[in-house]
């Protein structure tokens, strides 16, 4: 195909195309961690070019679809590749639960596998470093770890160990599940006795729980603020 438009045969894109090569740069972009403005300023064009696409606002000329792909270091027919066919998605995480920040809240997974509150859209950071298989999603209710994390913040963690805490994870902000099976997200730190952590709240105004037994912790890989999450 890459041929004939260069050819000049179609200086605009056909519908066809377009919905392809639209549903595949959106997903290169997930891959890749461009966001719209700097794609299309990258690209040499306006920062608003990419939105306008998904919005169906303008019919690019191949041109521009070529600038957009050759920015992220791709060809026009490898996007739309990524796009062409009902498969094509972009990558996604479902949030599995609620967790604590201050109430508790039970450690509940009632939702088949793949499942769950709602969908989000994964971070590039994490699609850059290892992928998203084994990775977990909770929100956060509750300020007890304000303002570091606030109420309907995304986490997301994945579990090293089934039992437990690993050492690296000591002194950092973690998903917990307590001896009662609640769900918390506190920093862990060693308790008064082997066995025993203390469960510590960042808002000085929150209780902090100490010489807590738990069942496992895992840190918190990333963090996406309340404001930022894109329900899918």
């Amino acid at each position: 195909m890459e041929d004939f438009l260069l050819a000049g045969n179609f200086p605009h894109m056909v519908k066809k195309e377009l919905d392809a090569f639209a549903r595949g740069l959106k997903v290169a972009m997930a891959q890749t961690g461009w966001k719209p403005a700097p794609l299309g300023v990258a690209a040499g064009m306006g920062d608003t070019t990419v939105r306008d696409l998904f919005r169906n606002l303008s019919s690019p000329k191949v041109s521009t679809a070529q600038a957009l792909a050759n920015a992220m270091g791709m060809t026009v027919d490898e996007v739309i590749s990524l796009g062409d066919g009902p498969a094509a998605r972009v990558p996604q995480v479902a949030v599995a639960g609620l967790v604590g920040a201050g109430a508790a809240v039970p450690l509940e997974d009632p939702y088949p596998k793949g499942e769950g509150l709602f969908h989000v859209a994964a971070p590039a950071p994490l699609l850059r470093h290892g992928g998203i298989k084994g990775i977990v999603a909770v929100q956060v209710e509750g300020d007890s770890m304000a303002p570091m994390y606030q109420p309907g913040d995304v986490l997301f963690y994945s579990r090293a160990t089934h039992e437990g805490i690993p050492e690296e994870d000591i002194g950092r902000p973690c998903i917990v599940e307590d001896a009662d099976g609640n769900a918390w997200v506190k920093q862990v730190k060693r308790g008064d006795k082997p066995g025993l952590f203390h469960l510590i709240s960042l808002n000085p105004t929150s209780e902090t729980r100490h010489n807590q037994q738990i069942k496992w912790a895992a840190r918190v890989r990333l963090a996406l603020p309340a404001d930022l999450v894109e329900r899918i």
